[in-house]
């Protein structure tokens, strides 16, 4: 679900696109009605670069941009921390529950170890400090601003400092045989330098194992290659095995709290640091996205596998070695992703981009241009939806799937509708959302307008009781759709898809069909964090539908059910999700009206899907939608 910043971050928002979310698990149903919005920065933030207060709506702060990584761990002082919780729990749409220390110990960890080495693994002393430090940490994160130092974050820290150290012993133990015994064969080097080392899921590997291992990798790598290596074995080195002090490792324990603590207040939240903060949007729900370097990738011991997707001349199988001037090696995940959209923040620049290649006996130096030079094309038109006419009576239904709901979709389903009507004899619209996780509450307000031009929508509901109510644009008769409409739906429709449905079905304007949607009513802003320094994902409001009937943890039932497979993911069974909210009716009365189906004496189809030609059978004696 995703809706507009408002108040505090208004001007920022303004000037924003969305971004990537790059979940650490492939995305599920539940991952998908999790989406949030956030617009993009115009341009690349030097580490030097002063940070922008989003509060004060600075007009400057257009212009703060996308941060460039450093590959050092994300720190925070105790009093930053502080201030970011202290706005995540009173911005929350809901009063905070309590939070279990046991799950935030094993959050931290999670979040604290981007390699398996520093506190997941099962040899890593630290994720027993980390358990044991629950109570404290929690304490010290949830105290007021200006309480004093975090004295738990430290005794971890100095557990790190120490645990550290045997680490970086161990990696030069391996890197000295690797050096011993580089590959035989360039084939051999090849297979070394674009393996990856590391665990996605559960990490069962021993921390001294893999660091013994890296280290042989990165030092057989260096032998082989020679010098052009040399940089990147020492950032390898120095990422696994940062040379920091207790303080800082504190700090690095301060920030991976955080991290862990706003998605157990906020079962949709999240918070991420400038650096990374690509890590919590999604750019695929973008109207015209930023070219990335990549769309997938693996780390190798010694860079970045593009798997697939490798913008040109980039390759897929290339392991990306350096970014302008900055190595991925032994970068985490988050970082580098930021680092491959970063090409693209300003028309026009090039990324400066050093790559291993297969056969290749020295690195490659390419550049890559995401913009050709001189005048920019004109705004492509919006990408179309699928469009299936299917036959019902004497005429055709415009059956077409919404995969999900991105900024544009009243443009593209306007589209979609106009080639509709170009084919003639069209009876009847059926929308199918099914498995459609949401995106822009933009865009599903967009799309609304289409059927149910000018009316008010959604109450949606703050912490504070005050209550905002969106309303569709009203869409001039010749570009919407006036005649009979449905919407099939499932278990997994969730969030800006069920808005749709149960707009329609508030006003009586289309019938529903299938299953019990999510139930997920609530939506997500974006906001910058008052210590300055990130950038929060949290939970500001709850919203019913127009006949203030309540979504979240309820869903849409529809008016004709079908058996269609089960999901066991429901907003109902999510940890720590907030619970339901009906608001006021909110409708224009004088708009409720039915838009009855045409008889269809049984001659439907043959359709692409027995579900849709089942859907459209139970159509043309049935009256509008209902709950």
């Amino acid at each position: 679900m995703r809706t507009r910043v408002a108040s505090s971050v208004a001007c920022i928002a303004a000037s924003l696109a969305t971004l990537a979310l790059l979940s650490r698990e492939a995305e599920t149903p539940l991952a998908k009605a999790q989406r949030g919005i956030a617009r993009p920065l115009l341009h690349a933030l030097s580490p030097g670069d002063e940070e922008i207060d989003g509060a004060g709506c600075d007009p400057n702060a257009l212009d703060r941009g996308i941060a460039v990584p450093t590959g050092a761990p994300t720190s925070l002082g105790c009093d930053q921390a502080r201030a970011i919780v202290a706005q995540a729990r009173t911005t929350l749409a809901a009063p905070p529950l309590r939070i279990d220390p046991a799950k935030f110990a094993e959050a931290t960890s999670d979040w604290l170890d981007p390699h398996g080495l520093w506190s997941v693994a099962r040899d890593a002393p630290v994720g027993a400090s980390l358990r044991q430090e629950a109570d404290a940490l929690l304490a010290e994160l949830q105290a007021p601003v200006g309480s004093g130092p975090c004295p738990a974050a430290l005794r971890v820290g100095q557990e790190l400092a120490r645990w550290s150290r045997e680490l970086d012993g161990l990696f030069a133990e391996g890197y000295q045989r690797g050096l011993a015994s580089p590959p035989a064969t360039l084939a051999e080097a090849w297979t070394l330098v674009s393996s990856a080392p590391f665990e996605d899921g559960e990490v069962t590997r021993s921390a001294r194992d893999l660091a013994r291992e890296l280290g042989r990798e990165v030092g057989g790598a260096r032998a082989r290659f020679g010098e052009p290596l040399a940089r990147y074995a020492d950032a390898v080195r120095e990422r696994t095995a940062p040379s920091m002090s207790d303080d800082g490792w504190a700090r690095a324990v301060i920030a991976a709290a955080v991290r862990a603590y706003v998605p157990q207040l906020d079962a949709h939240g999240a918070w991420a640091p400038l650096e990374e903060e690509v890590s919590i949007y999604d750019l695929d729900l973008e109207a015209n996205p930023p070219a990335r370097l990549w769309q997938e990738m693996t780390r190798t011991a010694i860079g970045v596998r593009i798997d697939r997707g490798a913008l040109a001349p980039l390759a897929d199988g290339d392991v990306v070695l350096r970014i302008q001037d900055l190595p991925l090696s032994g970068m985490s995940v988050e970082q580098a992703e930021q680092l491959a959209v970063l090409a693209d923040v300003r028309p026009e620049t090039t990324a400066r981009v050093a790559v291993l290649r297969r056969g290749a006996a020295a690195p490659l130096e390419l550049t890559v241009a995401p913009h050709a030079p001189g005048p920019q094309p004109a705004e492509p038109a919006p990408e179309e939806l699928p469009l299936d006419l299917v036959r019902y009576g004497d005429g055709k239904v415009a059956v077409i799937p919404i995969p999900d709901v991105p900024d544009d979709l009243g443009d593209r389903l306007a589209a979609a509708l106009l080639r509709a009507r170009a084919q003639g004899d069209t009876r009847g619209v059926m929308l199918d959302v099914r498995a459609n996780g949401g995106g822009s509450t933009d865009g599903a307000i967009a799309a609304l307008g289409l059927f149910l031009p000018g009316v008010p929508l959604f109450p949606m509901r703050r912490r504070d009781g005050g209550v905002e109510v969106e309303r569709s644009p009203d869409v001039p008769p010749d570009r919407g759709w006036s005649g009979p409409l449905a919407v099939l739906v499932d278990g997994d429709s969730a969030s800006a898809a069920e808005m749709i449905a149960g707009a329609i079905a508030s006003y009586r304007r289309g019938v529903v069909i299938g299953d019990r949607t999510y139930g997920k009513g609530c939506a997500q802003e974006y906001l910058d964090d008052d210590a300055h320094v990130g950038v929060l994902r949290l939970t500001t409001l709850l919203y019913a539908l127009p006949d203030g009937a309540p979504v979240q943890k309820i869903g849409i039932v529809p008016q004709v059910q079908l058996s269609l497979p089960a999901t066991n993911e429901r907003e109902a069974r999510v940890d720590r999700a907030l619970g339901p909210w009906r608001g006021p009716d909110v409708r224009d009365l004088q708009r409720v009206r039915d838009v009855p189906w045409p008889a269809h004496a049984g001659r439907v189809g043959p359709c692409r899907e027995e579900t849709v030609c089942r859907a459209l059978r139970s159509l043309g004696a049935v009256p509008a939608a209902a709950r």
